[in-house]
């Protein structure tokens, strides 16, 4: 289980990548991850392509990033979802607030 980040040249996109289970023990890496960006950014993309297990914690976490970043005008990406992630997201409807690529 990892968490790692890095920003775009251009300065204006965080992208964070989550590796293993996606569960509580994630939660301070992943809230460091955001937690002093830049205002510069405006564009985020956590990709979950090596992500095995996503649980409700980790849902939770995703909506107060959504909430701390902007709300309803974040423009988040989430990227690489394999099959039981996705079925999570949809059941959670995480579609109507994130913008969801399959792997």
């Amino acid at each position: 289980m990892s968490i790692t980040s890095s920003v775009s040249q251009d300065g204006r996109t965080l992208s964070i990548t989550v590796k293993g289970r996606f569960d509580f023990s994630l939660h301070r890496l992943f809230r460091d991850v955001y937690r002093n960006v830049d205002a510069q950014v405006f564009h985020y993309q956590i990709d979950l392509s090596q992500v095995d297990f996503i649980d409700s914690a980790a849902l939770g976490m995703l909506l107060v990033f959504r909430e701390r970043i902007g709300g309803d005008s974040s423009r988040v990406k989430i990227t690489g979802c394999r099959n039981d992630v996705k079925k999570i997201m949809e059941v959670s409807n995480f579609h109507k607030m994130f913008e969801i690529e399959s792997a």
